[in-house]
Order: structure tokens, then sequence, then C-alpha cells
């Protein structure tokens, strides 16, 4: 079996954000920053570690914010380096991406995950991919990507990050229908969009990070709708189950659910504890509360 290089990587960053309202009324939720790096610098950095060379966008009205964050600015960069502030500047450099390697197309509608990243169809073209949801923050060293990487590059196919969720919350998530399982990777012989707790196969839930080969776009050109009227790539996924193998990988690293202000919120705390140079005065501002 030959097993092609994940060299592109997909971030769907259309959506609206309202449930950080009126924070995002005028700034993608993907740019709330984390300590001092909006959400999408660490997704792009976490592909980027784990050897990914293109980046595809698929944005929507108001996001230009993230175009520009990922681009240069003169004006910037000469007034730090006039002013010296040599740290600040390199921290703006380290997040430009180079000409060739970024690209963006538009979901018009917000039709759901498997339509944004069907929208970035003819950008992938005939090679397997991965997507990454910037909502979805890992705390992981490798990264959860990387981490992906070196097991798809051993045993091919679909691959998804997965983690156990209690069972009250399946309805939250994409769930396996496992087969075959050895603690690390899971086989599944199927999988299903937001069950009911009673009739979820398992508790193995699908996070924002998945590695698909090009066959996937295969069932999303049906623009079937799936659970909430949304087109979903769980469901598309499972329709390509004895065609490709599909397995889910419970990486190494802690997950932070970013869409919400609570997971937001921890996630600052546990990635500002994990900084060197704020840690100390950080656990003091914790105990005074």
């Amino acid at each position: 079996m030959t097993i092609k290089p994940v060299r592109k990587a997909v971030f769907p960053v259309a959506g609206q954000g309202t449930r950080f309202l009126p924070a995002t009324k005028a700034m993608p939720k993907e740019m709330l920053p984390v300590v001092d790096r909006p959400l999408i610098q660490y997704a792009v950095d976490e592909a980027r570690d784990a050897g990914i060379e293109e980046f595809i966008f698929v944005t929507g009205r108001a996001k230009s914010a993230i175009e520009d964050h990922f681009d240069r600015s003169s004006e910037l960069e000469r007034s730090l380096e006039e002013r010296g502030k040599l740290d600040a500047l390199a921290s703006i450099m380290d997040g430009v991406l180079e000409p060739g390697q970024i690209s963006y197309t538009r979901q018009q509608q917000p039709l759901g995950l498997g339509h944004a990243v069907w929208c970035a169809r003819n950008l992938v073209g005939d090679e397997p991919f991965a997507v990454l949801l910037a909502d979805d923050l890992i705390l992981a060293a490798p990264g959860c990507l990387k981490q992906m990487v070196e097991t798809y590059n051993r045993i091919g196919g679909n691959v998804v990050a997965v983690e156990d969720v209690p069972r009250e919350h399946t309805d939250r998530y994409g769930i396996l229908d496992v087969s075959n399982d050895d603690g690390k990777i899971a086989e599944a012989k199927g999988l299903v969009e937001k069950p009911a707790p009673a009739d979820a196969p398992s508790t193995l839930s699908i996070i924002g990070r998945y590695i698909l080969q090009p066959e996937v776009f295969r069932e999303l050109d049906r623009q079937e709708a799936g659970v909430g009227g949304e087109i979903q790539i769980t469901d598309a996924i499972a329709r390509t189950i004895g065609e490709v193998t599909f397995n889910g990988l419970r990486f190494d690293g802690r997950r932070f659910d970013c869409g919400n202000q609570l997971g937001f919120i921890e996630a600052n705390i546990a990635f500002g504890l994990a900084r060197d140079d704020i840690s100390r005065e950080l656990r003091e501002v914790l105990k005074s509360y």
C-alpha cells in the first residue's frame, strides 16, 4: 500500500462566533487571543509542526483580519525595528506564511462543516489532507496533528483525533462505532453524528482534527443534509468506510473547547501556566481567588 504524504491542511473559519458576542461583532472568533496569540495561530503552528506545506482557509464575510494576520505589515515592522522592539518584531514575523503557501476560498452559505470542507475541494485536489478546527485548542507536545501524521504514515486511510466523553454528551459529537481497540488506536466500522446517549455505539468522540482521503469529496458532492439540517463531514466519512480504513487516535495532550466561554477561559489559564515567563505570577493571581 502506497501512503501519500499529507501536505495540505484546511481551516474552516467561516463561522460567526455568536456565543462570543459582542466580542465577535467586529472580530472573527478565530482571532480571539489565548494569552497573546489568536486561536487560528495555534492551529496553523500545529499544522506547520506536522509538516504541512499548504494552508487553505475557508472563510466567510468579515474575516479579513485572518488574512491580515498571516500577511506582512510593513508599517508595524518598521516601527518595531526603529524602536528596538526586536522580540515583538520576531513574534509577528513568525506568523507570516510564505507566498504561495496560503490560499482562501469562501463558504457563501452556513451549511455545515462538511460543506465548508467541500468548498476547498479544488484547492486540495486528489490527495490526502488535514482539517483543523481552531475552536479545539490542544495543549500537547508533540502537537496533536504531528501525532496523527506519524500514525497515518504507518496505517494510512482516514485518521481522526478522538477522546472519550461522558455518555450524556454523545449528542454533541460524532461518535465511533468501534470494531477493534488497542487502547491507542480504535478501528471503526461506523460513525454516527450526535447520537442520543441511549443510541450511541460508544463514547469515543471525534474532536476537531482530521486526516482524510480525497474520496470524502465524492461523498460531499451529494450535498445531503444530515443532523441539524447541515452537511456533516462525519456522514461523508462514514460512507467511505469499507473503501477507506477509518481509525481514531487517542492523542497525548489536553483539548480545550474554545467554542464556549468556560473552555476558552480554561485554555487561557492552562496555556498561561505552561509559559515560563508568566506562570509563577499567574499561579499567585489564581491563589488570590
